[in-house]
């Protein structure tokens, strides 16, 4: 054994490289303490929590949290619209009937977990005797998962939890909704037409409701040449339920075809 140096220097020799972890730090930059000597030290603040590197640990949780509770799921589809819909509502309804077909054609049902559509989706998909999951998303006028849901998960962010809509699902059907319906109609058409995922049907229901937007993107976008009419052929609008999860049948059975065994839809 060697014996300690009698002195220890109180700083680093800025003229040398400070390694902590994968990062090198010079002159200035390199710390008084060491991160050993921080997680030790019992002492001081906790704001530590609040930090990039420890969000980063968070966001890792997240991921390892909804793979592990989704990955046994099995066939399922996401389904979207407002959280404002009132249960009175003819979409209400309509997100009800949409849940308990899928649940029919062999479907689990993810939604965002909270009331309105969502609630309607996953009612019609728990009263058929499937599947109900809910990913809820840590929101200041939101207050946990619904009744209905018999699978949740809930997330401090927005992107890990796009990431299981999508990774889970065979398909998106979404009702009428608002930003965040618009936020994840928009990202499901932008993976498909960049072909980060194939053979995914997105169907919008509600023709009324739907149609102002897809004449806008044919009339200035189209016309504007900032996208294709191939992209306009992404997404399906129908009213009727039984053509929107047939669309979904369609799509997985032409996928199960043509995707060889051992492969997925979806990038890892």
């Amino acid at each position: 054994m060697t014996d300690a140096p009698s002195e220890t220097p109180k700083h680093w020799d800025a003229t040398q490289d400070y390694f902590k972890g994968p990062v090198v730090m010079r002159r200035s930059k390199v710390p008084d303490e060491t991160t050993d000597q921080r997680l030790l030290d019992s002492r001081g603040p906790a704001d530590f929590v609040h930090t990039d590197p420890w969000r980063v640990m968070r966001i890792q949780s997240e991921f390892v949290e909804g793979f592990g509770a989704l990955a046994e799921l099995g066939p399922a589809v996401s389904v979207f619209g407002s959280a404002r819909t009132r249960p009175d509502d003819p979409t209400y309804a309509l997100g009800e009937r949409v849940g308990a077909a899928l649940v029919g054609a062999g479907y689990a049902v993810i939604t965002g977990g909270g009331p309105g559509a969502m609630e309607a989706a996953n009612k019609g998909a728990c009263e058929a005797g499937g599947t109900s999951v809910g990913l809820g998303i840590e929101l200041p006028f939101e207050t946990g998962l619904n009744e209905f849901v018999d699978l949740g998960v809930n997330f401090r962010y927005f992107f890990a939890r796009k990431t299981m809509f999508v990774k889970y699902a065979q398909g998106f059907i979404v009702l009428p909704g608002g930003f965040g319906t618009l936020d994840e109609l928009f990202e499901a058409i932008t993976l498909v037409q960049t072909q980060k995922v194939t053979s995914f049907p997105i169907v919008l229901m509600g023709t009324s409701y739907w149609q102002g937007l897809l004449d806008w993107l044919r009339q200035s976008a189209l016309s504007a040449g900032t996208i294709s009419a191939k992209d306009l052929d992404l997404v399906t609008l129908t009213d009727d339920v039984d053509e929107a999860v047939a669309a979904i049948v369609a799509s997985d059975r032409g996928r199960t075809k043509d995707t060889p065994a051992g492969t997925g839809t979806h990038p890892e």
